[in-house]
């Protein structure tokens, strides 16, 4: 069981929180009353500082409610279904658990050569839901996928040994799926016999074609074989010497059964052949003309295992397997089904007889007289090098090394996979303080290094700028975070190991090289990257990242803070015309959020928190949906735009890599509501959020009390001792006028401005009270090449329409609009669903709502006439070449301070747009004429 949370590693975490460091030894400096300028195990170069989970708690409200209902996925999912791939591929037990589907399991796409990546998202859901609630339900689930994976490490570092199962008459030998493990026989076991048996009891697990009982053969041209099913689904037997077109053969006429022992047997003797199945003769040919004598001796002589590669390894179990050089009766097939062979009239095979009785070791104990004792092996070789740790064979990553086009039904970016289980590993033992989690992604790092040290330069170019097969995710700033803890030379080494030259050389000149790449691909990267400047001070990482990122944002971003068009990047400021039903995957967000919040450790620009707080509110909320379910995290791949769009939220089966990701999302929404200046002199109030902070280093709670955004404002109360700090408070870049601050009923003077911080300094006493009011105005934003299409909010809030596709909904929005420039009057508020309106009878609601409703979050602007506060002026609304609009000339001044100002503005946009030639001077006067006999709303 997991021990409790320690202080030291409440305060370890607190620097660790998703992106930031691990800091061993901050929790010996929080009796300070304020952190010095570079706090130990903070990175100097960071200017503020995060929050740990557990300081961080949150409120009721809607990211409450949403966690809720993954912190109940976390306690219902079975995790030793997630422990399956792993213990599958070191041999050991599954204990009966079945595979996650998707891109976990063998029969997922690609293979599943992804397993085990869902596994590492888990680790991080369970540790980042333990520092949140307390919890021990988390911790101990916690524990005990850290102990598997500690028996698989030390199981893949052996032999496989036998996994001995109950069998049909005594123990059996079982190969779970995915142990790629086969017996291997000795070469004379035909012994050029001019006749032959085969027996064998066997209980398939799975109902691969191909999968070999018996193979024997040097290679893909002179073989004998026997598999449980071959294409049509039935048992077969073949023998040839000149490739599959030459092959004499035998067909069962049913498949075996899944889960159930049945006995095959085959007899070759004068040119016939006979296939039975359990007992009963279901296949005969006297043209079998070929034997182990025409094959001569063998090289390769295996039970579960084909001589071609391809081809799967038998899944199941073998029982009293027997060769005879002789071709048994039919009565003696028969009597097989009751009893062993060495309790038959038949004895033992005279060639080869293993029973399967043992219960350790890999060798199997030949019982025929020849001492032809047989060895379990893996087929992908020797046990594996010191700290690997996979859930499957270390072939993806030795394959990954010579490849030199994209292929991810081969190698599936296994480096990718390899930073899950790190970062999950490091996330669980910062929660639970357990040495085994450290120990193995300490081990991970140092393999990884002796693997990747010893490659050249070149190799490593290419290999991460393979699509997909060279993904590495954010590895580097996991072993960054590593290597903070242990300090050790090679982690660090690693870390620059994934240095992809030619995209951090463009992005830190400044050149958008985008176009093209795989999105998600490459945000990761960034990270890490701010984190190797971390660590090593080099600026070229650090520019680079920062350039990056405005090369997203926002040139490639959508309005609700998503970014990729069928996971890849089109070209710059090119936005309506990328939306499809695959835009924004919601890793993307996942990874931005991450790589702002990065950024504003270095630099405070507000412009980073303006984006978190978009796509935060918008994307990531809306990823998850709204409703429990113990089996799926229900979580979106893409979230796609286009008109009437019904979201997916358990897509290719469940545990994509953005329902990892979403899982995490939804146990850290509270991860960046509030950040301190290193030196301890500011809280910064990112976001406005239910929830109520702990700052231990001041003595000091913040309680912020909000339904945000259904409230447009926040109120914060301050607990605790007295502590000199300044309150830094976010202006939203949309809260165009009206914020206001006040501390215990009093106005804070200044002037706020929006896209920035304002700042209330004093010394904070027990029950402070600052109430921060917000207000939200209705709005447009319109894509950077197509004008007229817009997505509409109101404060951060992206309001959907409901309502079926495929075309794009059409709205006016100018008729009723306010003299402050709001659009809010021209539409009617749903009674009892706050942020819900309606606007020509469609239903407009939150982006944030997870519901399965067709949804449009962009729309088609239409103002076909020049209206004013619903006066209808009858003159058709002119636009200029670029889109622009009269009216939105016109309304572009607002604020108004009464109507005077906008009649005011009204006739000197006119006047210019009848000088230019675009409006009649009879157009014009009817439209001056409409807004000063309009009433208007504030």
């Amino acid at each position: 069981m997991a021990r409790p949370l320690s202080r030291r590693t409440l305060f370890q975490a607190a620097a660790l929180t998703a992106t930031a460091v691990s800091a061993a030894t901050t929790g010996r400096a929080v009796a300070a009353p304020s952190a010095p300028a570079a706090a130990p195990g903070v990175p100097a170069t960071w200017t503020v500082r995060p929050f740990g989970l557990e300081d961080v708690t949150l409120g009721p409200g809607v990211f409450a409610g949403k966690r809720r209902l993954m912190l109940d996925h976390a306690r219902g999912y079975d995790v030793n279904r997630l422990l399956q791939v792993f213990r599958a591929n070191a041999g050991l037990s599954t204990r009966g658990a079945v595979a996650p589907g998707g891109w976990e399991g063998l029969d997922g796409e690609a293979n599943g050569n992804l397993r085990g990546h869902y596994t590492g998202h888990f680790l991080t859901m369970l540790a980042q839901a333990y520092r949140g609630t307390g919890e021990q339900v988390f911790a101990d689930r916690i524990a005990t996928m850290v102990g598997a994976l500690t028996e698989v490490r030390e199981a893949l570092r052996r032999d496989p040994a036998v996994l001995s199962v109950e069998g049909r008459f005594g123990r059996a030998a079982e190969n779970v799926r995915g142990s790629y493990q086969y017996v291997d026989l000795p070469a004379a076991v035909l012994a050029d016999s001019p006749a032959l048996t085969l027996s064998a009891w066997v209980r398939p697990a799975h109902d691969a074609a191909w999968a070999r009982i018996f193979d024997f053969g040097d290679d893909t041209t002179r073989y004998l074989y026997l598999t449980a099913r071959n294409a049509g689904g039935v048992p077969r037997f073949a023998v040839t010497t000149s490739g599959p077109g030459g092959e004499q053969g035998l067909d069962g006429t049913a498949p075996l059964p899944i889960g159930e022992w049945s006995h095959l047997a085959v007899t070759l003797a004068d040119g016939t052949g006979t296939l039975y199945v359990n007992g009963a003769a279901v296949a005969r040919s006297t043209d079998i003309t070929l034997t182990p004598a025409a094959l001569g001796t063998l090289a390769n002589n295996w039970l579960g295992r084909s001589n071609f590669p391809a081809d799967p390894v038998f899944a199941g179990a073998f029982e009293d397997v027997d060769v005879f050089s002789r071709a048994l009766t039919a009565d003696e097939i028969t009597e097989l089904q009751d009893r062993r062979a060495a309790d038959a009239s038949t004895g033992r095979g005279d060639l080869a007889s293993y029973a399967f009785d043992e219960t350790a070791g890999a060798t199997f104990a030949d019982a025929s007289g020849r001492d032809l004792d047989a060895t379990l092996r893996r087929t992908w070789g020797a046990p594996s090098h010191p700290g690997f740790l996979a859930a499957y064979p270390e072939t993806q990553f030795i394959e990954l090394e010579s490849m030199t086009g994209s292929d991810y039904t081969r190698v599936w970016a296994p480096y990718y996979t390899a930073h899950k289980i790190l970062r999950g590993l490091l996330d669980a033992y910062l929660a639970t303080d357990d040495d085994r989690a450290l120990d193995l992604a300490s081990g991970m790092c140092d393999w990884m290094h002796a693997r990747l040290s010893v490659l050249p330069a070149a190799t490593l170019q290419r290999m991460w700028g393979l699509f997909s097969s060279g993904e590495f995710g954010g590895i580097v700033e996991a072993v960054c975070d590593l290597h903070a803890i242990t300090g050790r030379a090679e982690h660090l080494a690693l870390a620059k190991l994934f240095d992809l030259d030619r995209l951090i050389d463009a992005c830190a000149a400044n050149t958008d090289v985008l176009e093209g790449l795989h999105a998600n691909q490459h945000i990761p990267i960034f990270t890490g990257l701010v984190r190797l400047h971390d660590e090593t001070g080099e600026e070229r990482y650090l520019t680079a990242a920062k350039n990056f990122w405005g090369m997203v944002v926002p040139h490639r971003m959508y309005a609700i803070g998503g970014t990729s068009s069928g996971e890849f990047w089109k070209a710059r400021d090119v936005i309506a015309g990328t939306i499809t039903d695959t835009t924004a995957e919601t890793c993307c967000a996942y990874n931005m959020l991450k790589l702002s919040r990065t950024l504003f450790f270095h630099e405070q620009d507000p412009a980073y928190m303006d984006y978190y707080e978009r796509a935060l509110f918008n994307q990531v909320l809306g990823s998850k949906q709204d409703r429990p379910d113990a089996e799926k995290p229900l979580v979106t791949y893409f979230i796609g735009l286009t008109p009437g769009h019904v979201r997916d939220y358990t897509p290719k089966q469940g545990t994509t890599c953005c329902e990892g990701t979403g899982m995490e999302s939804a146990t850290k929404y509270q991860d960046s509501v509030y950040f301190a200046k290193a030196d301890g002199s500011a809280l910064y109030v990112n976001l406005y959020s239910a929830s109520r902070l702990t700052w231990a280093e001041k003595g000091v709670t913040v309680t912020q009390t909000t339904r945000y955004p259904e409230e447009q404002g926040s109120t914060l109360t301050v607990g605790g001792g007295r502590a000199a700090f300044t309150l830094l408070l976010r202006v939203p870049s949309w809260a165009a006028a009206g914020f206001r601050v006040t501390v215990n009923g009093r106005a804070v003077p200044g002037t706020p401005v929006p896209g920035r911080y304002f700042g209330v300094s004093r010394t904070w006493r027990e029950g402070d009270t600052v109430r921060i009011s917000v207000p939200f105005r209705l709005r447009v934003e319109r894509t950077l090449d197509d004008p007229a299409l817009q997505a509409l909010f109101y404060g951060p809030v992206n309001l959907v329409a409901r309502q079926p596709g495929p075309d794009a909904v059409r709205f006016g929005l100018y008729g009723n609009a306010g003299l402050s420039g709001d659009l809010l009057p021209s539409l009617t508020p749903v009674p009892d669903k706050p942020l819900h309106y309606t606007l020509d009878g469609i239903e407009l609601a939150p982006f944030a709502e997870g519901t399965e409703d067709p949804t449009h979050a962009y729309f088609r602007r239409s103002e076909p006439r020049v209206v004013f506060g619903t006066s209808d002026s009858g003159v058709a609304n002119p636009a200029r070449s670029d889109g622009t609009t009269l009216l939105d000339e016109i309304w572009a001044g607002a604020p108004f301070r009464g109507k005077g100002a906008l009649v005011t503005r009204v006739r000197s946009t006119v006047a210019a747009w009848v000088s230019e030639g675009l409006l009649s001077r009879a157009d014009g006067d009817k439209v001056v004429s409409t807004a000063q006999r309009a009433a208007y709303a504030d």
